[in-house]
């Protein structure tokens, strides 16, 4: 029975973890966005989407629209700049989002 119920907890906690908390990198850089002043964020959010746009990568409008105006439940929801770019830091290539994080990180660290 102990195990069963261990199984079930794991997987739900599992189930429970946010998209950039699956990778360190990435929930790093997150982290460090949330805690950035808003110039920085925007900076970042810029960075983000630029980068999306030289690798061909597309969302469209109206599907940032609904994102925007769905999901007003995380922090970086309440910037429709900073909600574009997690839209599109989250459909890129695993490969491109490390290297996109490292930048935020980079970017961030600086004093």
């Amino acid at each position: 029975m102990y195990k069963k119920c261990h199984i079930l907890i794991t997987m739900e906690s599992e189930l429970k973890q946010r998209w950039y908390d699956l990778d360190p990198t990435m929930s790093l850089a997150v982290s460090l966005m949330h805690d950035a002043t808003a110039d920085k964020q925007s900076e970042c959010a810029k960075m983000i989407i630029q980068k999306a746009k030289d690798f061909n990568i597309h969302i469209p409008q109206n599907k940032l629209e609904e994102a925007f105006n769905y999901f007003w439940k995380r922090w970086y929801d309440k910037d429709k700049e900073l909600s574009s770019a997690f839209q599109y830091l989250k459909i890129m290539p695993f490969e491109l989002q490390k290297e996109v994080c490292l930048e935020i990180i980079a970017k961030l660290e600086q004093v």
